[in-house]
């Protein structure tokens, strides 16, 4: 028998295997890995990650491009590689001619368990990368690590492209001063030179790489290395994330995904591993005040008093610069602050509490500090190297120098110790900026003792500068406020401040015509201000206080500072200061301040400090919940699809919608789902748009129905202890009866205080039920006050009644009815109270 030939042997089996086509490829498995309600979601043959909710639901999805490398012909020690460049180029940063994005052509599941998910990741050029993804700390949360292996392509940036809804809102990503919601805009995660605004850079002080969107999921990148944030500005359903990993991208990049039931709930995940905020005192709660420059002891003592003659609230007072022998002599000043403990002293006496103003250098040029800058050069406490300085001091101590931190520490402590000390409670902790990335290509050389330098020391120097401070404050609170933050540092920096803002009506880069006639696109006034504490909730730091009414090219007009004043009375954070030194009761006829304005400024600086059961309420339940106090209208509300910049939640019951334009004495108020009583008229808004009046003195304020708002009494003027109790109405020497203002309706509302008190409250028809009970600190009795319900038939306990009194704070127990407000005092004890109205 002749052999076939081998063509037709071929043919034949060919044939066999279905007809000459070739055969398909098999789908291959698609694999899961769950943490609560909430899974990752692989799909190797679509080359694609997404996060999804327990119904299915896609909250978000990393597709091929998700994990792109760029690849340059070149990757070495000298270049910065920082990202901005790409997204925003210019003449001193152009984008890079020969980056080539690199996009994995094949994905190949290779572990598959309950605990982890393994992904090879082919690219062109050789390149591959493992993708690692295992259940986070807690349920919602995804660790994940992007692993590149050398290849024949060297790579100096990772990119990470997330696909989402196209029309949700994204929070977060630190602060920042145009919009509260970031899409459609460019982020940079580090300083940048920035010659189109005043300022000269990009005002990027507190950068965090956590993303927030509306649809209850989160990003957040684990680097400290040069990267910027791409926010659906390009297609409205895509986020770049883009990281200059430069040398280090053998390391890799480390990423979470996060799931959460609300948008407000993701920073929760955050917290988880990096550390839940450090709260403020109590005191540091109250209002604060303050003057850019003080001439010595006698002006901060009658300042002290001052504020006390004229029944100012206020809690804290700090000392800005000068008032040291040098910057940083650590003392006072002899010829100006004879007896300083003496001046702290007082302020203790009125019940305040003392902070000063603080930076890590030792002045150069200042022989008053020569003594510790040679100790220093001595002991090998500066840098090793340092790039361009943007103080005009000197270099700072170097912190990762285990010697000069402790060093460092023990010359803070000769103003923090509270025996051989000035017994200090706060600082004010300004500049620090000096470690930026680089200017153009090249890098701008740091190089500290522990190895590290300024491609991730831009974001970690400033974690070493507060925590020294932090550390030696009181146990029991003190206050940091703190300029410049970064990644983890609410665990240090008790409060964020925004810098040096316009004190005006300006909007962030808006171009504005100074009293000289010359031009400028402004860093931003109040309403930048508003955007800023907004956008620093949801990326970690919940307390904000900017120097209310400005900074800049202050003092601000009377509109102004009083708009401000207003605002910062429902906020965090209510500091009091400016550059030009002036405080509320020094009448100006250029400013236009008058006795009309300090008059509402001690209403609403009362109001904040009356406030402070509610704001410390919600100040625990932070380390339980993750939620910022000061909620974004459209974070708190996403279901309404509306990102206002200038309303937002203080806690869950107050709406705010503060004026921040020159003249406006009306406003628009967006109102969520529910009914809202305006706190000062009773008037009730039902869900929807409504424009409302705003007078110059009156804040547009509005509490929720079946909301509680607890506070102290109204006479109140300080949280810390006093020695004159007699004189200065402190929390601190008794607690108090609460007050709670409330608007019963008809669903039963139940507000636990921070000390265990209870307010409970419900209406049906003419019949409104009020309950309370005592707590741990306020034992003496409740003040309801409800407004906008009209004069009641009556108000009875256990069948009894209470009688109509005249002042409810005088009285055991009764009701008093005046200017559309019902007040019922009931005495201590857990108590059911009934009002019947007409």
């Amino acid at each position: 028998m002749r052999a076939r030939p081998l063509l037709l042997t071929l043919a034949i089996v060919a044939a066999s295997c279905g007809g000459g086509e070739d055969p398909q490829p098999q789908p291959r498995k698609i694999v899961t890995l769950s943490s609560g309600d909430w899974s990752i979601r692989v799909d190797p043959d679509a080359r694609d990650v997404a996060l999804l909710k327990q119904d299915g639901t896609v909250l978000a999805h990393l597709p091929a491009d998700g994990f792109s490398l760029g690849a340059r012909e070149v990757v070495d020690d000298s270049g910065n590689y920082d990202p901005w460049a790409i997204l925003s180029p210019s003449a001193l940063s152009p984008t890079p001619e020969d980056l080539e994005w690199l996009l994995p052509e094949r994905f190949d599941v290779v572990t598959a368990t309950p605990t982890a998910l393994e992904i090879d990741l082919s690219y062109p050029k050789k390149m591959r990368a493992r993708l690692k993804i295992t259940p986070g700390k807690s349920a919602g949360a995804f660790d994940a690590r992007l692993s590149p292996t050398l290849g024949d392509a060297p790579i100096a940036y990772v990119r990470l492209r997330a696909r989402s809804d196209a029309k949700e809102g994204f929070y977060g990503l630190g602060e920042h001063f145009d919009d509260v919601n970031n899409r459609g805009h460019l982020r940079a995660m580090q300083i940048e030179v920035d010659g189109d605004i005043e300022s000269n850079y990009n005002e990027v002080h507190v950068p965090i790489p956590l993303l927030v969107g509306t649809r209850g999921w989160g990003l957040f990148v684990d680097s400290m290395r040069p990267s910027a944030f791409d926010v659906a500005t390009g297609e409205p359903d895509r986020v770049d994330a883009l990281f200059g990993t430069g040398v280090a991208t053998k390391d890799g990049l480390k990423f979470h995904l996060f799931g959460a039931p609300h948008p407000l709930d993701v920073t929760r995940h955050y917290y988880e591993l990096t550390g839940y905020p450090i709260l403020p005192a109590r005191w540091a709660l109250g209002p604060w005040l303050w003057r850019d420059e003080n001439t010595g002891q006698a002006q901060v003592e009658k300042d002290l008093e001052t504020a006390r003659r004229l029944d100012l609230a206020t809690t804290a007072w700090w000392i800005d610069r000068p008032y040291a022998t040098g910057v940083n002599t650590f003392d006072f000043k002899a010829a100006d602050y004879a007896d300083p403990k003496a001046m702290i002293a007082k302020a203790h006496e009125l019940g305040l509490r003392v902070g000063l103003w603080h930076v890590p250098y030792l002045d150069e040029k200042d022989a008053s500090t020569k003594t510790l800058r040679d100790e220093a050069v001595a002991k090998g406490f500066y840098p090793l190297q340092n790039g361009l300085l943007l103080n005009k001091w000197g270099r700072p101590i170097d912190l990762t120098n285990a010697p000069a931190y402790a060093w460092w520490q023990g010359l803070i402590r000769k103003y923090t110790d509270p025996t051989s000390g000035f017994a200090i409670e706060g600082f004010k902790l300004d500049y620090m900026e000096d470690v930026v990335p680089g200017f153009g290509s090249k890098r701008n050389v740091w190089r500290f003792s522990d190895g590290s330098d300024e491609r991730t020391m831009h974001a970690g120097f400033t974690l070493l500068y507060h925590r020294a401070y932090a550390q030696t404050l009181p146990k029991d609170g003190g206050f940091l406020l703190c300029r410049h933050a970064n990644i983890g540092d609410q665990v240090n920096a008790s409060v964020i401040w925004p810098g040096d803002l316009d004190a005006d009506f300006s909007k962030h880069r808006q171009r504005v015509t100074g009293a000289d006639g010359k031009s400028y696109n402004a860093v931003g006034g109040l309403p930048a201000s508003v955007v800023a504490g907004l956008s620093l909730g949801p990326s970690g730091f919940p307390f904000y206080g900017a120097d209310t009414g400005g900074y800049r090219h202050s003092p601000p007009k009377k509109e102004c500072m009083t708009r401000w004043f207003q605002q910062t009375a429902l906020s965090s954070v209510m500091q009091v200061g400016n550059s030009a030194s002036t405080l509320p009761w020094e009448a100006d006829a250029e400013s236009g301040w008058d006795a009309e304005m300090l008059d509402w400024y001690r209403t609403y600086a009362r109001l904040h400090l009356r406030l402070f059961p509610y704001e410390w309420t919600y100040a625990q339940q932070i380390a339980k919940t993750g939620r910022p106090i000061q909620r974004a209208l459209g974070l708190a509300y996403p279901e309404l699809g509306v990102h206002p910049n200038d309303e937002y939640l203080f806690g869950d019951d107050l709406l705010v919608a503060p004026v921040l334009e020159d003249g406006k004495r009306d406003r628009s108020v967006v109102f969520p789902p529910g009914r809202w009583i305006d706190w000062w008229t009773g008037k009730a808004y039902d869900a929807g748009t409504v424009t409302v009046a705003a007078p110059l003195g009156t804040l547009p304020l509005f509490l929720r129905e079946g909301g509680t708002v607890p506070m102290l009494r109204p006479t109140i003027d300080a949280i810390a202890p006093t020695t004159k109790p007699a004189e200065v109405d402190s929390y601190a020497t008794g607690a108090g009866v609460l007050w709670a203002r409330v608007a019963p309706g008809s669903n039963a509302a139940k507000f636990t205080v921070f000390d265990g008190s209870t307010i409970e409250h419900v209406r049906s028809g003419a019949k409104i039920t009020l309950k309370s009970a005592d707590g741990a600190e306020f034992k003496a009795g409740v003040v309801f006050e409800l407004v906008g319900v009209g004069k009641p038939a009556s108000v009875t306990e256990g069948g009894a009644a209470y009688a109509e009194v005249a002042d409810v704070s005088a009285a055991e127990r009764g009701f008093a009815f005046a200017d559309g407000t019902l007040r019922v005092k009931v005495p201590a004890g857990a108590r059911t109270i009934e009002v019947t109205l007409p």
